[in-house]
């Protein structure tokens, strides 16, 4: 049955279809409960986990922003996502489905993986980690880093991801900055159908790091990546260490606020930020919103696929999905590899349910058009869901219409590193959806919109995002840097205790959020705030255009002016830049109005993003404005900001020429 769109002024609403509501997890009153009484909604939400001793104080905000949740409360986080569900009499139930990118794949059930964890807790204790050392993950994914995952979780390790794509020097300033005592990589990754080799890359970033005491590899690529360097002493293989492991282990209680693990978001200046998750507030928290976002049923087959070393992959394609008992898929390769629609394949071949993708890799899919998706039986999913930016109203209908079939809710999810889980999302079953909206702040949570002052924005009018009540979530600090943990996100409104997200945002008269990109991202032109999201739907929903990024470069009269990256679709590939660029200012104009015309617009082959799909456009906005770039070590493919750079100077050379 499809769900038929109402019309609220300018905008489409999708109320949730009956059929699903009649079944959803959680229901109308939802907001009003917990709003009534915060603290004891998350008490009941803390409840669904399993403790070894009970907390004797919800929340403890006395040291702002350094909240405690469930103070006393002891727990062991790994024994939540895999244990307890083995005791429960579900080992047999499958955990991963995991998709290797040449083929290979395995299942796991939860029985399957607690032997595992089991094993690689004992290997890592054997190799002298234990409570409160830091373990850095460089790995792609694969089984193993989920079972490695656990593993510190389980004795009390904290570990860090490292995406397996970034360079030896990003890698090392990772494992500098924790003072990692263990690094566990593989000898080589499968990179769009090529095997590649890491282990060398492994070696550079540790060398001369005395804390590192092992390197753990374990063996992905084997004879396609040959004579991998090694490190007698300090080099173990995991086939030689795990696998000979015990199955038994006893997994010991830790606080509530013990460090879980600790991961890095670039910053627009200076070094990425290392940011402290701790356990039990951020497992209830994690598991709850997967819980009610996903509207999870004990049969669902659900996919994220995200990285696991993004924020993404922690929340809701490790503890979230494995603290509820979920069977996932993971899949190791590119969407692309060996064919675009090879993630319509996996989620045929395997009855996904449940697909919680990226904007960016929406709009790719519809470069190819509508005829890539139906080439599959896509008649198993039931609830959709986007991750990494505000999604282009157009790519959210194209997501819900070619991909969802007109039948499947789509949950849009804001949320950040920081806030480790979802913050702003609809439940599916009870908020009607806005394409382009993120809707409301999720039940025991409170957003709003504000500008400089403080004051809450009138409906339509751009301000910030602020997070004004403090949630089981938050990230405590900044690893070794407190300072910088208060000054980024608390600083600006400390008077109030709000929480600064960094993201430029509107309220609709129904109170839903559209997020606007990041502050760096609104442009001021001559006086008037664009949204760089705003004006990007705006080009998307062109015909021509298949993929945009808009960002700002200094003018002299105006402040700023908008300068626009395009990626066309096939068929105006062949199309004049200046007559497309002409029809795109019109076109613009049209949807926005005159002063949102874009100054320039040039056309590119890609655009820079972040493996998690975010688009980087500040580096786009620092080269636009002659400065040099910040952080890069979150660019999934290098090539892409080169090939925009290349493209900026030929443009700016025909205009000073003209």
């Amino acid at each position: 049955m499809s769900t038929v769109p109402a019309t609220a002024g300018d905008d489409l609403v999708f109320p949730p279809p009956p059929e699903f509501a009649a079944r959803a997890n959680v229901g109308a009153d939802e907001h009003a409960r917990a709003a009534a009484d915060p603290e004891a909604f998350w008490a009941e939400q803390a409840g669904r986990l399993q403790w070894d001793e009970p907390w004797h104080t919800v929340f403890d905000g006395s040291t702002l922003p350094t909240a405690q949740w469930f103070v006393g409360g002891k727990l062991n986080v790994a024994v939540n996502c895999v244990d307890r569900h083995v005791a429960a009499g579900r080992g047999d139930k499958v955990a991963l489905h995991w998709e290797g990118e040449p083929g290979d794949s395995r299942t796991i059930t939860y029985a399957q993986l607690q032997d595992e964890v089991c094993r690689a807790a004992n290997a890592l204790q054997e190799l002298g980690v234990g409570h409160g050392d830091r373990v850095v993950l460089y790995l792609p994914v694969l089984p193993e880093t989920i079972v490695t995952t656990m593993a510190c979780a389980r004795i009390g390790a904290v570990v860090s991801l490292v995406f397996g794509g970034f360079s030896a020097e990003a890698l090392r300033f990772r494992v500098e900055d924790t003072g990692a005592k263990l690094l566990v990589c593989t000898d080589g990754q499968f990179r769009r159908g090529q095997a590649v080799s890491v282990k060398g890359a492994a070696d550079a970033a540790v060398e001369g790091l005395d804390h590192v005491e092992h390197v753990l590899v374990l063996r992905r690529t084997g004879d396609l990546t040959p004579d991998v360097p090694w490190t007698p002493g300090r080099d173990v293989w995991w086939h030689d260490v795990v696998d000979r492991q015990s199955t038994e282990h006893d997994a010991p209680s830790f606080d509530s606020e013990n460090p879980l693990f600790i991961i890095y978001t670039s910053g627009t200046t200076g070094k990425p930020k290392g940011l402290v998750h701790t356990s039990g507030g951020y497992l209830t928290h994690t598991s709850w919103s997967h819980w009610a976002v996903f509207d999870v049923k004990d049969d669902d087959v659900y996919w994220c696929q995200a990285d696991l070393a993004w924020v993404t992959a922690h929340s809701y394609e490790m503890y979230g999905p494995l603290s509820n008992g979920t069977t996932q898929v993971i899949y190791e390769g590119s969407p692309l590899t060996p064919h675009p629609g090879r993630h319509f394949e996996v989620i045929e071949k395997y009855g996904v349910t449940t697909y919680y993708t990226a904007p960016t890799l929406v709009r790719t899919f519809m470069k190819h058009g509508p005829e890539l998706p139906a080439r599959f039986d896509l008649s198993s999913l039931r609830l959709l869901g986007s991750v990494g930016e505000a999604i282009n109203p157009e790519a959210w209908l194209w997501l819900h219409r070619e991909v969802g079939g007109g039948r499947c809710p789509i949950v849009d999810t804001w949320w950040q590193s920081e806030t480790g889980a979802a913050v702003v999302a609809p439940l599916p079953g009870v908020t009607p959806l806005k394409p382009g909206s993120g809707t409301v702040p999720l039940p025991g949570l409170a957003a709003t919109v504000v500008d400089d002052a403080g004051r809450e924005t009138a409906p339509g009018e751009t301000g910030v995002l602020v997070i004004t009540r403090p949630w089981p979530g938050m990230a405590r600090t900044v690893w070794r840097d407190h300072d910088r943990f208060v000054k980024s996100y608390w600083e600006p409104y400390a008077e109030q205790g709000w929480y600064l997200a960094g993201d430029a945002a509107t309220k609709d008269a129904d109170g839903y959020v559209w997020i606007g990109g990041r502050i760096d991202d609104v442009l001021n032109v001559s006086g008037h705030r664009l949204s760089s999201i705003e004006l990007e739907s705006a080009l998307v929903a062109h015909p021509r255009v298949a993929e945009a990024a808009v960002v700002g470069a200094p003018d002299g009269t105006t402040g700023q002016r908008i300068v626009a990256f395009v990626i066309t679709r096939g068929d105006a590939a062949g199309a004049s830049d200046a007559a497309l660029a002409e029809e795109l200012r019109a076109h613009v104009a049209a949807a926005i109005g005159p002063v949102a015309k874009p100054r320039d617009v040039v056309v590119v082959p890609d655009l820079p993003k972040t493996r998690s799909g975010k688009i980087m456009r500040r580096l786009m906005a620092d080269m636009t404005a002659g400065r040099g770039g910040g952080d890069v070590t979150s660019l999934q493919d290098e090539t892409a900001l080169a090939a925009v750079e290349t493209a900026w100077a030929a443009y700016t050379a025909s205009r000073a020429g003209a």
